[in-house]
């Protein structure tokens, strides 16, 4: 399969604003970048954004021109017209955000250094987290819930909805299970079993790898 190329603008559009423009729910519209991840054909940003309405975090993905156009493509002629008329509006801003002046510069250089400041504080917020992490990331074994919550010094019920509100695990037949894109990329690890009554289980525990992982989701909440 041929490397996927970029270009080297830093100018995205998030998948919210995509699902916007040609008018389906954010839901299908992950699902869709989701399926051409796993094909290996688009290779768009993971993050997440707040709701307004209940301050939840969810995810997006910040996506580039090239991986725009190619899920574009996926839809009609009018629809394609409207991401490409988008893009060329976000390009247009962007030249437009060059100083042209030596006091546009001035208060250009201000700002940025307030951006500095700010993730400067949280990245000393996160400090506790990112540091659990590089502590087990040392460690071997998989982890189950309660584990993981005690380790993170999480409460289990704002742990689980935090899980259950990012599409990372959700109920089904009692059990927790994750969803099969963290799965397939190695976050968990499933183990069946007998319990009482003679009754199947599933068992999902987190792998070193899903830990470090959802650590650090979980600091950036």
């Amino acid at each position: 399969m041929l490397p996927i190329l970029q270009n080297q603008s830093d100018l995205t559009m998030t998948s919210r604003d995509l699902a916007s423009l040609v008018e389906v729910p954010h839901d299908s519209m992950l699902k869709t970048i989701r399926g051409l991840m796993d094909k290996g054909i688009v290779s768009p940003t993971e993050t997440r954004f707040q709701n307004e309405q209940n301050k939840q975090f969810y995810p997006e993905f910040k996506i580039a021109k090239r991986d725009l156009f190619v899920i574009a493509s996926g839809y009609s002629s009018i629809m394609r017209a409207r991401i490409i008329d988008r893009w060329l509006e976000l390009e247009s801003s962007n030249h437009q955000a060059i100083p042209k002046t030596f006091a546009e510069a001035l208060r250009l250089a201000a700002d940025q250094q307030e951006i500095i400041q700010s993730q400067a504080i949280q990245i000393e917020h996160q400090k506790p987290a990112v540091e659990f992490v590089d502590r087990y990331v040392q460690c071997t074994g998989n982890l189950g819930f309660r584990q993981v919550c005690k380790l993170l010094k999480a409460k289990e019920n704002d742990f689980r909805a935090f899980l259950q509100d990012n599409q990372i695990m959700y109920r089904l037949g009692g059990e927790w299970v994750p969803y099969a894109n963290h799965s397939d990329a190695g976050r968990f690890s499933m183990s069946a079993g007998i319990g009482k009554n003679d009754h199947a289980y599933e068992s999902a525990k987190f792998t070193p790898k899903g830990v470090e992982w959802v650590a650090k989701l979980w600091s950036n909440k």
